[in-house]
């Protein structure tokens, strides 16, 4: 494959993953939570327990708008904070059991939406394909 081959597969590739993120996103929950909520709260559950800064960062946010965040989900009771055991002055976030069930539910959703999407549109043998190519997907995304 020439590397202008290489180019539109990279090109369509990101276009596909990107759509498919944006119409999974757009599948939540009766009782959803806004996105900066969600997003802090699976964050914090695939990298664990984390001071509002550290998550700030990771988010690409400022403090004080992660600050906000962090304060809704407290009063939800989907975060806990404890004090940081090398500095009593910081505070380290982690999910509650009804933090993971929230993420547990938005997960659950989206997977049956992209389960229905895939009965509705592919054929077994297509459905193998997308199957065979996942491993190399996500090689190709550690890579990035």
């Amino acid at each position: 494959m020439t590397d202008a081959e290489l180019g539109e597969l990279a090109a369509s590739l990101r276009v596909s993953l990107g759509l498919l993120r944006r119409r999974l996103r757009a599948a939540t929950t009766d009782g959803a939570l806004p996105l900066p909520e969600l997003t802090a709260i699976v964050r914090i559950d695939r990298l664990g327990p984390m001071t509002t800064a550290s998550l700030a960062r990771v988010e690409q946010i400022s403090p004080q708008s992660m600050g906000a965040t962090v304060r809704s989900l407290q009063d939800k009771g989907f975060l806990a904070g404890d004090p940081d055991p090398t500095d009593g002055r910081r505070v380290v976030l982690s999910l509650t059991e009804a933090g993971r069930a929230a993420v547990e539910a938005e997960r659950a959703v989206r997977n049956r939406h992209l389960t229905r999407a895939l009965q509705a549109t592919l054929d077994p043998d297509e459905v193998r394909t997308l199957a065979a190519a996942v491993p190399l997907l996500q090689r190709v995304a550690e890579e990035l």
